[in-house]
């Protein structure tokens, strides 16, 4: 009896058991990675964005449930069966069925569509804007770990997390690289150029247990490191030494790079770096590196042009400027919000004007002037400068003191001349400069002339005599002052003092010169500024202050656009546009950041200065996952989340959040931001120094190393390309810092138009700078860039394409800097090899790829050699001109044996596992 009651036991048992695995419920609908997909792939097109066909639209949860025109919701949470929605998809008559015109949604897709409205419709955010609060290492068991060691093949928390996804396709980590491929990547990836062989051999020699971190940790204290990242960044920041548009003007904008490259080797702290870059010049009292670091937003295109529409143009750069942060910061294509909502992501169309706001206020114009500049005086002028600071401290006005600082050094606030109107027998030259004819006249409208004391005009004129009355609400209004316009060599700023009065009133500017010829100009005029000036005294201290200050405002140092807001007084109100029109404007809006993403941080200002601040809040979701993930492609040739720009719900679902999410927290809360200490845990881990050699069996499971079960092999970038040949062959300049160089180009590649700007090629050391020194010209980069895929940074670039294309090959063979640089390296191997050819080869082929070469390539190089000799012993001019020497050197007798080799260095440095990464 006990035994059936045993047997009966454990058949109800197993029964239960098996009816717990038969009748198990299915998870959940997870709406983010399985529903949003679907409805972006099908749906949104015709419901979402800018289309809501039928009164439908499954952009946002509000809109998804709420009526339709039919007068009733398309979703029913919770019964799918009386849903229009599924109805719609699921019908036979091609007229109605949803997608109109399209194949039917297949029988899985709608099922997923009809269990997520049984369970109730739930809406979920997209993984990328939440953010979890701790995300736990994989670390499975071992006894290594027991004790706080690693396991064997695991270097950090990283390759847990690489090692757990490998399982999915039951790969493993390749061996590690041998001692001089990871040296080699460890040295481009860090500071951008090769080591030497005596660092190779060095290192190759160390037996120490940590000589790889002594490594990484002395790469990162270099001054070339700074010089790699920010050339990075540069394609980021659009960075360029014109203006762009057509005429495509110079601009100084180079202290940008300098307090760039200095950034990155300081490790200036990530949020720092952000806030300085966004709004530099609202921190209290801002240094001059933090204006500096506003450049960042005046790389801009500016089209001053003439008879350009300025303000057509400073929209511009304010869109851009918008739609850069959100690229740069956050990978959102925020620019999609400029006419309508987002068509796939959770941003609506109010949310782009609202955040313009925060950058409709900053002071630049589309101005020839390309101001505000911050200026930079030389030693002597800038302790004048301090002079003047001094004296007036002395008058007690602390608010005057930061006021002439910033005049001083900026010249702003200023009203520019094409703000005028209402002008009388005189134009508006090319839109931009004010020209009146004597008795005519102008309007500036609304200023404010509270406090304010005394009045300038830049401007330039030809003529002797001649002035200008300033006058209060009409032409025949109160005399607030004349100014005496003497003739100029050029433009010049000139002041006159202003009777004190209040409120704010549009000024009539009477222009008056008799002797001017009836259709003659008096003057030119740029811009206006009034400000409330030095305290008026008679003493000669006084006086020869002012007089200091006029002649220091006049003076023309060195300078660079930076970022400034406009006062109060001048504050610009920012209305919707609507379908993106900037000339059809709709409601005005406020400064205010998605509500999809993180809260406005506390007691922050509603300015820019509080915009960087949510930008690089610990609560913002994107932030810190952008700057690993663009970090991580830079190191592994593609980021843990594709495409670079986008973490939206269009962006190819990933495996790697987890490690993601890991490396982001850790960045913001153990790292301090330390954008050296995060790649320093990049390149220590063991999924980066894997060897890149292919395993057929591994390639066939994950062709695009997706999986990371191999290292890292890509073409390096445009200016590695060159930096590294100039350095192997001896001729990199380490010079740093300063304007940019103009190495060799052939003639005619500028077109230059409006001016007689054109290509000086740089002499000595300056022709072999490193490529992010080079000029760049925006409708006319530097040619053998472009060929590898550089930008010309008209616009922000987060990640370069790959191509493969002869013209790379003809550069490489042909481009002048190349040829010299094989014929420096020629002249290396000749002196290594003593005359033994096996010899100079072999050193040749070492110095570039950082090991001995094969047998097989020492036998391909010298028949390469021995062909080349029998040609130029043929003809020996063609030897002199390949060298590019004079025809005396022709009786030279080993001139056709330099050349030889020459072309055997040259073959070097085109081979393609010198040009790559591995």
């Amino acid at each position: 009896m006990k035994k059936k009651v045993v047997v009966v036991s454990l058949l109800l048992s197993a029964i239960v058991v098996v009816g717990l695995f038969t009748f198990k419920k299915e998870d959940p609908v997870d709406f983010s990675a399985e529903v949003k997909p679907i409805l972006n792939k099908h749906c949104i097109t015709c419901h979402g964005g800018v289309k809501k066909n039928g009164g439908f639209s499954l952009l946002f949860e509000n809109e998804a449930f709420a009526k339709a025109e039919s007068g009733k919701p398309a979703i029913i949470a919770g019964d799918a069966d009386h849903s229009e929605f599924i109805k719609r998809l699921t019908i036979d008559d091609p007229e109605l069925r949803m997608p109109y015109n399209a194949p039917r949604l297949s029988d899985d897709e709608i099922d997923i569509l009809k269990r997520w409205i049984n369970e109730g419709a739930k809406w979920g955010k997209h993984w990328a804007y939440t953010l979890p609060e701790k995300v736990e290492v994989p670390k499975p068991f071992s006894f290594a770990g027991l004790f706080g060691m690693n396991p064997s093949g695991i270097s950090n928390n990283i390759d847990y997390f690489v090692q757990d996804k490998m399982k999915e396709k039951d790969l493993s980590f390749s061996k590690e690289a041998d001692k001089e491929t990871l040296l080699r990547r460890l040295y481009l990836d860090v500071v951008g150029i090769p080591p030497s062989l005596t660092e190779l051999q060095s290192f190759v020699n160390d037996t120490r247990g940590n000589a790889y971190e002594l490594r990484v940790d002395s790469l990162l204290a270099s001054q070339q490191y700074g010089e790699k990242w920010a050339s990075w960044w540069l394609d980021l920041a659009r960075y360029a030494d014109t203006k762009g548009y057509e005429k495509d003007g110079s601009r100084q904008i180079w202290p940008y790079r300098d307090w760039l490259i200095k950034a990155f080797n300081k490790d200036m702290p990530f949020d720092e770096f952000t806030v300085q870059q966004l709004a530099g010049d609202l921190l209290p009292d801002p240094t001059k590196d933090q204006l500096i670091a506003t450049a960042f937003h005046r790389n801009t295109m500016n089209n001053d042009e003439g008879g350009t529409d300025s303000e057509e143009f400073r929209v511009a750069s304010v869109l851009d400027r918008v739609n850069t942060t959100y690229q740069v910061w956050l990978s959102t294509t925020f620019e999609c919000v400029q006419c309508h909502s987002h068509t796939y992501d959770p941003f609506k169309f109010e949310e782009y004007y609202k955040s313009v706001a925060f950058f409709n206020n900053t002071r630049d114009e589309d101005t020839q002037g390309d101001h505000p500049r911050l200026r930079f005086y030389k030693a002597e002028d800038e302790s004048r400068v301090d002079s003047i600071k001094s004296w007036l401290t002395q008058k007690g006005n602390q608010k005057l003191i930061r006021s002439t600082d910033l005049f001083l050094h900026t010249l702003e606030p200023k009203i520019h001349a094409h703000y005028s109107d209402q002008v009388e027998n005189g134009a508006l030259y090319d839109t931009k400069w004010l020209g009146i004819r004597s008795g005519g006249s102008a309007r500036l409208k609304h200023i404010t002339l509270q406090g304010k004391k005394q009045f300038y005009i830049n401007y330039w004129t030809s003529l002797n005599g001649g002035a200008i009355e300033v006058r209060k609400g009409s032409k025949t209004g109160p005399l607030l002052t004349t100014v005496q316009l003497p003739s100029t060599s050029g433009r010049q700023v000139i002041q006159a003092d202003l009777k004190e009065d209040t409120g704010v009133h549009d000024l009539y500017l009477i222009f008056k010169n008799t002797t001017a010829a009836k259709d003659q100009p008096i003057c030119m005029i740029e811009w206006f500024a009034l400000r409330e000036g030095f305290p008026v005294s008679a003493d000669p201290e006084s006086q020869r202050m002012q007089n200091n200050f006029m002649q220091l405002i006049n003076a023309n140092p060195e300078s660079v656009p930076v970022m400034i807001e406009n006062p109060a007084e001048m504050h610009r109100k920012t209305h919707v546009f609507e379908r993106g029109n900037r000339l059809a404007l709709g409601k005005e809006v406020q400064p205010a950041v998605p509500e999809t993403l993180n809260p406005f941080p506390k007691g922050a200002p509603n300015n820019r200065l509080g915009f960087a601040k949510w930008i690089v809040s610990k609560d913002n979701p994107l932030t810190a996952r952008t700057l690993v993930n663009r970090i991580w492609a830079q190191l592994f040739g593609r980021g843990l989340v594709e495409p670079l720009g986008d973490m939206g719900t269009q962006s190819t679902p990933s495996m790697h959040i987890d490690l993601l999410d890991y490396l982001a927290l850790d960045l913001m809360q153990n790292k301090k931001w330390s954008m050296k200490a995060l790649i320093k845990d990049i390149v220590m881990s063991s999924t980066y120094k894997q060897s890149s050699s292919l395993n057929q069996g591994d390639v066939e499971k994950d062709p695009a190393n997706i999986f990371l079960a191999r290292g890292p092999r890509f073409r390096l970038s445009a200016e590695q390309i060159r930096d590294q040949t100039l350095a192997v062959s001896g001729l990199l300049s380490s010079k740093m810092y300063g304007p940019s160089v103009m190495p060799y180009q052939p003639d005619g590649v500028w077109m230059t138009v409006y001016s007689g700007e054109s290509w000086a090629t740089s002499t000595g050391e300056d022709q072999f700078r490193r490529g992010l020194y080079t000029f760049l010209k925006r409708t006319s980069p530097y040619p053998s860039f472009i060929s590898f895929d550089a930008s010309s940074r008209e616009v922000c670039l987060v990640d370069r394409i790959r191509t493969n294309t002869p013209l790379q090959a003809l550069t490489t063979l042909n481009d002048p800097v190349y040829l010299e640089a094989a014929k420096h390296l020629s002249t290396l191997m000749q002196k290594e090899g003593a005359g033994d050819s096996k010899k100079i080869i072999s050193y040749g082929y070492k110095k570039l790829m950082l090991k001995n070469p094969s047998a097989e390539k020492v036998v391909a190089l010298e028949k390469l050699y021995k062909e080349a000799l029998q040609n130029f012993n043929k003809k020996p001019a063609e030897a002199a001109k390949f060298m590019a020497v004079d025809a005396s050197d022709l009786k030279d007798p080993s001139l056709t044996s330099k050349a030889a080799y020459m072309v055997v260095a040259n073959a070097l440095l085109n081979l393609d596992e010198f040009l790559t990464k591995s």
